[in-house]
């Protein structure tokens, strides 16, 4: 049985957003130290200090990629805490038109890609999607990182909401370790093709 976070390496382009998102929101996710997770859930947005707003900061829409590269938030201290952030589609569309990718690509010279990249304050990233035993997949998750004014315009326009799921987390990842794969995939956000 396969589910929408696990797609056919058939029938799934290499590049594609997948998300959990409605008509005015799209969740992505980002894991943090505790006092960052617990700043930005009683303002409802980050704050700097601890936050570091001169800092690019990376926001992931696959929940399963936010889960490899925090180790289910075990893998230390500073990625302790995943946070669920609902940002506006406006703003996850205005970042995708400011970016540049964060490696040329044979379209382009270095030369035009070294310039692009200068200009644009957001990197497009886009590495294999993982399953729930976190191995790579054919398939890749876009990553997303945001500088310069798009870090402002994400802590002051685009947050709607942040919910620590850590403890989600923590569940599925404790039924994957018992190989209780389809009772995990249940917990699974549904992400569908953006």
């Amino acid at each position: 049985m396969q589910s929408q976070l696990e797609p056919s390496s058939q029938t799934t382009p290499l590049r594609q957003i997948r998300a959990l998102y409605d008509d005015k929101t799209i969740r992505i996710y980002q894991a943090y130290s505790d006092a960052i997770a617990d700043a930005a859930l009683s303002l409802g947005t980050f704050a700097s200090p601890p936050f570091k707003m001169e800092r690019m900061t990376w926001i992931k829409p696959s929940f399963l990629w936010m889960m490899y590269r925090s180790g289910w938030g075990l893998k230390d201290a500073g990625q302790s805490r995943i946070l669920a952030i609902d940002i506006s589609r406006e703003g996850f569309e205005w970042a995708l038109a400011h970016s540049s990718l964060s490696h040329p690509d044979d379209s382009m010279s270095k030369e035009e890609w070294l310039n692009v990249k200068e200009n644009a304050p957001v990197r497009i990233q886009w590495d294999p999607e993982r399953d729930l035993h976190l191995q790579p997949q054919i398939h890749r998750a876009i990553q997303i990182g945001l500088s310069k004014q798009a870090v402002a315009l994400y802590v002051n326009e685009w947050i709607q909401n942040i919910t620590d799921i850590t403890p989600l987390a923590h569940s599925i990842h404790k039924l994957v370790l018992e190989n209780e794969i389809e009772e995990a995939r249940k917990l699974l956000p549904i992400e569908k093709v953006y």
